[in-house]
Order: C-alpha cells, then structure tokens, then sequence
C-alpha cells in the first residue's frame, strides 16, 4: 500500500513485502507384494529386478519374506512412481497368467 503525503496524494512510496512458499515434500508410498500360493518365485525374484532394480540377493530376500509374511515391501516411492510399478508389476503378472498382487499404501 502507498504512502499518503500531507495533501492526500500517492507519495510513491510503499512497502514491499516478500512471500515465502513452503515447499512440502510429496507423499510417500509403500510397493508392497503380496504372497499368493500359485505364482513361481522365481517370476517374482524376475519381477523385483526387472521393475525395482533389484540385484539378484535383494529380490531373493524380498521373495522369501512374502512367501513367510504373506507381504513384503518392494520399496517407499512419490505416488506416479509407486502407481506405475504397481501397474507395471500387475500387468506383467496379467500377461504371465499369475495372480501376483501389488499394491501400494501411503507410508
């Protein structure tokens, strides 16, 4: 807002005043694979490299606590990733005729 002089006239003069955005840091989410009793291990050790780039000891690991646990976590993602790797995983499963389920939930 300008400043007014004596007269009432605009002198011209004004405040500035600086804004600050606070940038947040996007959701994360959870890939979680859950265990299923017809789908081969190795498809999925397969599926862990392939789409989590995960080395051959990594997925071994990941597979064996899903067919423990009953789910595992494949990896903590921003929503569009964590949704495509789902959506990569269950369309390879798809076209693989296994009924391996990804999913993914808000950490």
């Amino acid at each position: 807002m300008a400043k007014k002089d004596e007269d009432g006239e605009d002198s011209g003069i004004g405040v500035a005043t600086k804004t600050r955005t606070k940038t947040q840091r996007p959701s994360l989410y959870r890939v979680l694979l859950l265990n299923d009793d017809y789908t081969p291990m190795e498809f999925v050790i397969a599926v862990l490299q392939q789409v989590f780039h995960k080395s051959q000891e990594e997925a071994v690991t990941i597979t064996m606590h899903v067919h423990n646990n009953g789910v595992g976590e494949c990896g903590v993602f921003p929503y569009e990733v964590a949704e495509t790797k789902v959506t990569r995983v269950m369309d390879a499963a798809r076209k693989h005729q296994h009924p391996l389920q990804c999913v993914m939930e808000k950490q």
